[in-house]
Formats: structure tokens, C-alpha cells, sequence
């Protein structure tokens, strides 16, 4: 045995590496995608390329949700946490904020818009919050804490432009709401639907494309206000009422097939025919789905 052996330190073993979280790996990818020898197509994109895929990858979410498949979801939730990472990437190249800011923000805000789940020294804790409806109440408080010291802005001032027409109104009108500006039940709701129903059928007959414009655009909103007094989505009603037609319409083009007919050279009568009779098929308690 050697003696020098003896008196020499032990070596320290190195610690292992740690394992890359799933998200330290996906920021990695993003920054390699971006990077000098990355991908030609990733790299040419900017925040103003990219808004397209996120609206698109934002329904495509909904969708899958509608379809009820977990799978389908899991898969379409990665494709719009790219695009948030994506613009944040390209936010960090210009020595803006990366991603953790984006965290951290979002953190912060959740706990300082819920007092009654993280009580802070700042700001009085309310009452535990029953329902949904009060919660909504304490978020409202807490940003109006927030706002103070900021100029004062109108109370439909900042609502995306870029909201589908529908889901735009709709908040507007819950606003409105809030502040008083409703009817008091859905009798007057239904009033007003039969007014603007009637201003545009004045219009079609004796104005011009201008004022149809508008007055169906009256009728569309009028509705939109009888769902929120429904307690339901526009939107969603909307999207729903998509659905079903395609999915109508699809049964109504296969049958029309099965008969070695196209829809070019079948007639009114005959589509609506199938049509009726995929409607029937498609109600509740038909086997179909509404």
C-alpha cells in the first residue's frame, strides 16, 4: 500500500445534476428555436406574427373543451402555452421580461386579488366570500385599490377591440349592469328585443344598406342582453348553434350521397327534407346530441 495514499484528502464527490424541470426544458427549446442556429421560421417571427396563432390556438382550446377529450385538451393547452413562452422569448431578447415575470405578475396578482384566501397587512380582509357573485365583488374592490393614483378611465375603456363582437357586447352590458344602467327584469329585455325588431323591419322596408347595418346590429345586441339575463354566453349559445348546423348540415350532405345525390344537383325541397329529418335525429332523447 502506498503511504502517501493515506494522507491524501478524501475527493469530494460532485453532487448530481439536477433535473430539468418540464418548464426549464420547454424555455430551453424556445431559446435554441430562437437562437443563431436555430430555426429560420422561429426566428423571423414577432410579437405582431404571432398574434394570429394565439387567437387561433386560444379557440382551438375551446374546442377541444367542447369535445369533452382530455387528451385532445392536454395537447391543445401545450400549443397555447407555446405562444405565451414565444412572445415571451422574444420579450427577454429585447431585455424586457422573460418568462419567471410573467409568473411572478401572475402570482402576485392572484394572491393580492383573493385578501380572503392570503390576508394581507395592506388591505383589510373581508368576510369569507359565500358564493361566486361575492368573490367577483372583493376582485372588483381590489382593482379599484389598484387603480388609484393611475388617470382615470372611462368603465368600457379597456376592453379589447380585439374580443369577438359577442363576448365584447356582452361584457359591456354586465358593466353596465353593475353601475345600474339595466332593466329590472327580463320583461323589459324582451320589450327591447321587440323594438329593435321592429325598427329594422321599418329599415328594410324604407332605408338603405346603411341604416340595415345598424339596426340589425341593434337586434344583435338586444340579444345578447336577453342571454346575459338568461345567465348565459352569447358566445357560447352562438358557437353551440355552429355546432349543431354543421353538424346537421353534414348529415343532410351524407344522406343526399347514400341517395346518389350532390348538393349542387339536389333541390330545396329535398335537402330540406334530410334536413328535418337530421334535425329530428339531433334533439335530446333522439339518440343525438342538441
Amino acid at each position: 500500500m502506498n503511504k502517501n495514499a493515506a494522507k491524501r484528502p478524501p475527493v469530494k464527490k460532485s453532487a448530481p445534476l439536477r433535473k430539468k424541470s418540464a418548464v426549464e426544458e420547454l424555455l430551453a427549446v424556445m431559446a435554441r428555436l430562437r437562437g443563431p442556429s436555430g430555426c429560420p421560421w422561429d426566428r423571423e417571427q414577432t410579437e405582431q406574427t404571432l398574434k394570429k396563432y394565439l387567437i387561433e390556438e386560444a379557440y382551438e382550446v375551446l374546442e377541444a373543451i367542447e369535445k369533452g377529450k382530455p387528451d385532445e385538451l392536454k395537447e391543445e393547452l401545450g400549443d397555447l402555452l407555446l405562444q405565451i413562452v414565444f412572445l415571451s422569448q422574444i420579450a427577454s431578447e429585447k431585455n424586457r421580461f422573460g418568462f419567471a415575470d410573467v409568473v411572478r405578475l401572475l402570482v402576485q396578482k392572484l394572491v393580492r386579488r383573493h385578501p380572503h384566501i392570503f390576508p394581507s397587512p395592506h388591505m383589510e380582509v373581508p368576510a369569507a366570500p359565500r358564493n361566486g357573485r361575492e368573490v367577483r365583488k372583493i376582485w372588483r374592490e381590489v382593482k379599484k385599490q389598484e387603480a388609484k393614483g393611475q388617470p382615470k378611465r372611462f368603465l368600457l375603456a379597456d376592453l379589447p377591440l380585439g374580443l369577438p363582437a359577442l363576448v365584447r357586447a356582452q361584457r359591456m352590458t354586465e358593466r353596465a349592469a353593475r353601475v345600474g344602467f339595466d332593466w329590472p327584469g327580463i320583461a323589459g329585455v324582451w320589450a327591447k328585443v321587440r323594438e329593435e325588431i321592429r325598427e329594422l323591419k321599418y329599415a328594410e322596408r324604407g332605408g338603405g344598406s346603411r341604416q340595415r347595418e345598424e339596426e340589425l346590429g341593434d337586434v344583435l345586441f338586444s340579444f345578447v342582453n336577453l342571454a346575459r339575463h338568461y345567465g348565459l354566453s352569447a358566445e357560447e349559445c352562438l358557437r353551440k348553434a355552429n355546432r349543431r348546423f354543421a353538424r346537421r348540415f353534414g348529415k343532410v350532405e351524407r344522406e343526399l350521397g347514400r341517395q346518389g345525390l350532390s348538393l349542387e344537383k339536389a333541390s330545396l325541397k329535398e335537402m330540406d327534407r334530410e334536413w328535418n329529418r337530421a334535425k329530428r335525429k339531433d334533439r335530446p332523447g333522439a339518440g343525438g346530441r342538441a
